[in-house]
């Protein structure tokens, strides 16, 4: 029964990672056909929370009394914690936008670093060996991954900036998500988490749009995005981690890295070259090295 539990997180964990894989690929061929990234994210993310409360409607009504309902207080540490997710697809999408995708997943893969960093920081003690080990491999994986060593290869350091800097969100938006208002679902707390996001995105769009809003995109894209990016992902992986555990869970999510590069290539004619799939292969090693545990049991 234990192993069929974790086959079944594995499944959803793998799910919900392949669903982010797609999302950069389908952001990119919306601004081929014009769309702007102020439409792209505030459609993905109106109908995501469109798509999320239908979602607590049904859990309400199937579980009633039995639903732990958010107080004020987790309501504002979600809001506040979803204002970094916000701003991860801002700057995500604003990375794809001058640079490959395949570029721009392998710069938000940079979480694996400065998560490492951030936990530095915030416990006050220096990592482990393996933890050290882990970071190497990302940063060398990275330089191939990137191509940056070929002379031929120009890069516009606008998308790099924003790549990194999504990178720095998401790695805020993965610290506070396992922290806060856990007791409550994961349906109120992608809800709340959204709306906190969303008061970035509409911020951004208002102060960006010069455009008349090509409302077009709910349509076209909008249902896509918000499926891929704001209501499956974060529903399979909430129930899958619990099955497989942090570090099992962790390595499935990898799972992103090279699915992104794939739709890239076959989707959008995106060239990678052999390298490029080497540093990627050296990105999901670190991350599996980094979650395995090398102990013996007693």
């Amino acid at each position: 029964m234990t192993k069929n539990n974790v086959l079944k997180g594995v499944f959803l964990v793998a799910f919900g990672a392949t669903s982010y894989g797609m999302l950069a690929t389908f952001v990119k061929m919306a601004y081929d056909e014009g769309f702007t990234t102020a439409e792209v994210t505030t459609s993905q993310f109106i109908l995501g929370i469109i798509g999320i409360l239908i979602i607590n409607a049904f859990q309400k009504a199937k579980h009633k009394n039995t639903v732990v309902n958010a107080t004020p207080k987790n309501i504002a540490q979600l809001m506040t914690a979803g204002t970094s997710l916000g701003m991860t697809s801002l700057f995500y999408y604003l990375a794809v936008k001058y640079i490959p995708v395949s570029i721009g997943i392998v710069l938000l893969m940079q979480t694996v670093w400065m998560g490492v960093l951030l936990e530095m920081i915030l416990e006050k003690k220096l990592p482990s060996k393996q933890k050290i080990v882990a970071v190497i491999i990302v940063l060398g994986g990275t330089v191939l991954a990137t191509n940056i060593t070929q002379n031929e290869i120009q890069l516009d350091w606008r998308g790099l900036a924003w790549g990194c800097l999504a990178a720095a969100s998401f790695t805020t938006t993965m610290f506070t998500a396992n922290r806060v208002a856990t007791e409550i679902s994961s349906a109120q707390r992608s809800l709340y988490m959204l709306l906190g996001g969303a008061v970035i995105v509409f911020s951004f769009a208002i102060a960006t749009q010069v455009t008349p809003f090509n409302f077009e995109i709910f349509t076209k894209w909008g249902i896509i995005l918000a499926l891929f990016g704001t209501i499956i992902p974060p529903m399979l992986m909430n129930a899958g981690f619990p099955l497989t555990g942090i570090g099992l869970g962790s390595i499935v999510s990898a799972l992103e890295l090279p699915v992104s590069v794939m739709m890239a290539y076959v989707l959008l004619n995106e060239q990678v070259i052999f390298l490029q799939w080497v540093g990627i292969i050296l990105i999901i090693l670190a991350i599996i090295i980094m979650n395995l545990n090398f102990k013996k049991e007693k």
